[in-house]
């Protein structure tokens, strides 16, 4: 029962040194500063995870919305027997559809009312009614694409960015230009043909959507000399987290003699620099909340040095240096939850509605933050896990109380004759 008041006794003391309005006033002030640059670094350090979170979610989604998850391919060669390869595949656990696919570089030209315009790109010839059980091809207005693409009517769908780099809308022609010749009386002329833009697709990621052209298979085929064959297959796999595992089950139940490869080995790199660069940004930025810690040293150790006769009265009514200890160690800690609360929900509400924020800054001063060009995208996504809030609040919580160590053992060691001698 004693040790319980002992410790209610501590506690209460500590809490009024913290809410007391009386005093040396700079105190009470440094106090405010202290607790809002806590809150401020732990805002900025979880809006900065919010939007590397946000980042990676976005890439990988709309990533996987135009590659596959997994991919099957001949070595070097066209796989011709792609019907027998896509029946075993789609009875693989885990597989959820396979569709085949012709992918190979092309350049397209176009004369047009705008001007001339000329582009590299990618051609991809797909099936429509197997296409859609890997992937989505939509328009800017939501329409599904694959519909507008006939077997001999030769018609494309474009990248939003590649159609105004070629100046066409949908109606127009352009010349598809291939690497692939045809032995004239004049010498070798590339092969060529004129195609109808159909659609107009948006990714949202400007590397695709600079870059790849859709065709019809067959349309493909005939462009580019395949026959019966194709590219490869692409496969949709029901977990894309284990497409590791899945691709090696694949490799497997097919044989030798095919390259099975999966999203996260063609993008391996891509992502580990990103979830590097979130590493590093954690680290850097916990350098924040210790200058926020920090804050907090110097404010006990003047709150000490400001309660000095009132740590010698205690002392003379018979608190122990532990009691006087835990009593600074209170106060100390109790800055640092509160800024950490505050920054938590600063945090949060700012990352939820960070989007609204970055668009209206945009509008006022007419600029954009984001080029599509250089960052991929031109929205700035975020996304909060909790996890990130724990972590972000547990590390902030433990260096506010390692900070409060040394001011507290200081008030501890006050000897209360000394103390009172000029009082």
């Amino acid at each position: 029962m004693s040790k319980l008041r002992a410790i209610s006794f501590e506690r209460m003391i500590g809490i009024r040194y913290l809410r007391s309005g009386g005093g040396n006033r700079f105190v009470s002030i440094i106090s405010a500063i202290s607790l809002s640059g806590v809150a401020l670094s732990v805002a900025v350090l979880l809006v900065v995870l919010s939007v590397m979170n946000g980042f990676e979610r976005e890439l990988r989604e709309r990533i996987l919305s135009v590659t596959a998850h997994a991919t099957i391919s001949n070595s070097g060669v066209s796989l011709s027997n792609w019907q027998a390869v896509c029946e075993q595949v789609q009875h693989q656990s885990g597989v959820l559809g396979a569709a085949p696919f012709i992918e190979q570089q092309a350049l397209l030209l176009t004369t047009s009312e705008k001007g001339d315009g000329n582009s590299g790109a990618v051609i991809r010839g797909v099936l429509p009614e197997q296409e859609r059980q890997v992937a989505r091809l939509t328009a800017v207005n939501k329409l599904d694409l694959l519909d507008h693409l006939k077997a001999g009517e030769y018609g494309v769908v474009l990248g939003e960015e590649l159609a105004k780099a070629l100046k066409v809308a949908v109606g127009d022609q352009v010349l598809v230009v291939t690497a692939q010749g045809n032995v004239t009386v004049a010498g070798v002329i590339p092969r060529s043909k004129r195609f109808t833009v159909v659609g107009v697709f948006s990714v949202g990621m400007y590397e695709y959507d600079r870059n790849y052209a859709y065709v019809h298979l067959q349309d493909a085929a005939r462009l580019y000399r395949m026959g019966e064959g194709v590219t490869g297959l692409r496969l949709k796999l029901s977990d894309v987290l284990n497409a590791q595992q899945v691709a090696r089950d694949v490799a497997k139940t097919i044989g030798g003699g095919y390259i099975v490869d999966d999203w996260t080995r063609k993008h391996a790199n891509f992502f580990r620099s990103i979830a590097m660069t979130k590493s590093m940004m954690f680290l850097i930025l916990l350098l924040v909340v210790a200058v926020a810690a920090f804050n907090v040293i110097s404010t006990l150790v003047m709150a000490v040095k400001d309660k000095q006769s009132d740590i010698a009265i205690l002392r003379t009514l018979g608190a122990t240096p532990r009691s006087v200890l835990e009593v600074f160690m209170t106060q100390g800690v109790m800055i640092g939850l509160m800024g950490i609360i505050s920054g938590v929900v600063l945090g949060t509400l700012l990352s939820w509605n960070l989007e609204y924020i970055i668009h209206g800054i945009e509008r006022i001063f007419g600029t954009q933050f984001m080029d599509a060009k250089l960052y991929l995208m031109s929205d700035l996504p975020a996304v909060v896990y909790w996890s990130d809030v724990l972590q972000v609040a547990g590390v902030a919580f433990l260096m506010c109380g390692l900070a409060t160590l040394y001011p507290a053992w200081c008030a501890a060691r006050t000897e209360p004759a000394r103390a009172l001698r000029h009082e």
